[in-house]
């Protein structure tokens, strides 16, 4: 049996619900209201103790991290596969994973932060503040950050700096092979799709404009039926999206 603890929006929840779909696994939902701060309730934090979405629990067995979820999902069910069966192209594929990582999912929180979540942050009390981020054990000066004065414009510039980058690699890499990482659809195209919809959304697809390898790529990603399952209806993020807080 397999559950997954997970919000529809969220860019991390949408990576594995992607895995999940490729695979053609079923699974339990669970959904984790993430305004009402579900993910920071006693029970949810029995399951994920760093108070953040998704997790998963296979047969009892519990996974957090969308990434670590991801491989975790390869190894148990690697049929159809989302890894090449060759080290060497294994090994680019990790290196993507990485590189995905460490850039662009930590870039894209920035500009999601200004535009989405500072706002309703700085319009709490402290007092309502501080409880409302009471179990917060990750990324918790982002958020006192985004409480306190958001990101200037340095920061937004460095964050689609990065984002920029993201783009020219992955433009580079689909002009030459099919995929990020070759020739086979992989954990890297996953893990790098929820954040280039993130951006879609928030109005920054001109910064692929003119890149042929990369809106191939981003074509074909979204023509895949994986797109439309771990993309449904309400789980994309407009610009005038209002996030509203239960303290």
């Amino acid at each position: 049996m397999i559950e997954l603890f997970n919000s529809p929006r969220s860019t991390c929840s949408q990576k594995v619900r992607l895995v999940l779909a490729e695979k053609g696994l079923s699974f339990e939902n669970r959904p984790i209201d993430l305004a009402k701060r579900e993910h920071h309730t006693p029970e949810y934090l029995g399951i994920n103790p760093n108070g953040v979405i998704p997790a998963l629990r296979h047969d009892g067995f519990v996974v957090t991290d969308s990434s670590v979820i991801c491989e975790y999902l390869e190894d148990v069910f690697p049929a159809p596969p989302l890894m090449p069966p060759d080290p060497r192209a294994r090994a680019k594929v990790r290196e993507w994973m990485r590189f995905i990582e460490e850039v662009p999912t930590s870039a894209i929180r920035i500009p999601v932060a200004n535009q989405i979540f500072a706002e309703p942050l700085r319009a709490m009390s402290p007092e309502a503040f501080a409880e409302w981020s009471r179990n917060i054990t990750v990324r918790r000066d982002l958020y006192v950050k985004m409480r306190r004065d958001g990101f200037g414009n340095e920061d937004i510039a460095e964050a689609l700096e990065r984002l920029a980058l993201t783009i020219s690699r992955a433009d580079a890499a689909c002009t030459e092979y099919a995929w990020l990482a070759g020739e086979d659809y992989t954990l890297a195209d996953i893990l790098l799709l929820p954040t280039i919809a993130r951006m879609e959304d928030l109005g920054y697809a001109e910064m692929w404009s003119g890149k042929s390898g990369f809106v191939r790529w981003y074509d074909n990603v979204q023509r895949r039926p994986s797109f439309d399952i771990a993309f449904f209806q309400g789980s994309r993020m407009a610009s005038n999206y209002q996030w509203s807080l239960t303290v």
